[in-house]
């Protein structure tokens, strides 16, 4: 019987599982935006080339070959290895918290091409960030750009319950900002500054290359990226270890 012949596709590699002794099952976003499963067969041998093709972050072209369950990488080409991402813990924990989000907003069999190149140009972001805050914001846009693109896009102009102008407190469980009126009776609505409602519109809107253009705190920084992370956690209903570690750093 004659064998299926194999998928090409370019991806970037979201996380990798220990199989058996020396095996991984790596997990990677796809060009077209679905989400890919495969076996990188003695991807844990010592000096084996299949390891750092493998790695978090890099880009390849991956030949995937038809297997029991899972398909087989049967031949990996790194286009871009994003090598800078490991270097610094600080860089590695964003990249992380980049890749955690991607794993749970891309799904098998279901492509979108918006998908794959944000997740390619946030990577690059954080290699260029050239200070600790940058990482936190690279973090935060890509949180709330990716989530704003499925559907999960926060209302930071009106009262998201009345439409009035004036609105001041973030709620994540309402979907965006609450007037003094409306917030009244809900429990988790925050007041947040009008430069931090500015900030989170900059993150969805402007592009990274602005976005790394403009200066900014840590104190900002972290609230940023402390409220990307409640959005996230809250709409996609789980626990983002990842997000949480980059607070921490």
């Amino acid at each position: 019987m004659p064998r299926r012949p194999g998928v090409r596709y370019r991806t970037i590699v979201l996380g990798r599982t220990k199989l058996a002794e020396q095996d991984l099952i790596v997990t990677m976003l796809a060009q077209g935006g679905e989400q890919v499963r495969a076996v990188a067969k003695g991807a844990r041998k010592p000096g084996t080339r299949l390891a750092a093709r493998t790695n978090l972050c890099v880009e390849a072209d991956m030949l995937i070959s038809p297997g029991r369950g899972l398909g087989i990488i049967t031949e990996a080409e790194v286009v871009n290895p994003h090598a800078s991402v490991g270097a610094e813990v600080e860089r590695l924990s964003c990249a992380s918290a980049l890749c955690e989000v991607a794993r749970l907003t891309s799904y098998e069999e279901m492509t979108d091409a918006f998908l794959y190149p944000l997740l390619s140009r946030a990577i690059t972001a954080c290699e260029e960030a050239t200070y600790r805050a940058q990482l936190d914001l690279v973090a935060a846009a890509y949180i709330l750009k990716v989530l704003s693109h499925e559907g999960w896009r926060p209302v930071l102009d009106t009262c998201v319950a009345c439409g009035e102008p004036s609105a001041t407190r973030l709620c994540v469980r309402a979907g965006g900002l609450l007037c003094e009126s409306c917030a009244r009776e809900v429990e988790d609505a925050v007041n947040v500054s009008q430069n931090t409602i500015d900030w989170l519109a900059a993150l969805i809107n402007l592009r990274f290359d602005e976005l790394l253009e403009a200066r900014i705190d840590d104190g900002t920084s972290t609230e940023l990226l402390s409220v990307a992370h409640r959005w996230a956690a809250t709409h996609l209903d789980a626990r983002l270890r990842a997000v949480e570690f980059l607070l921490t750093v």
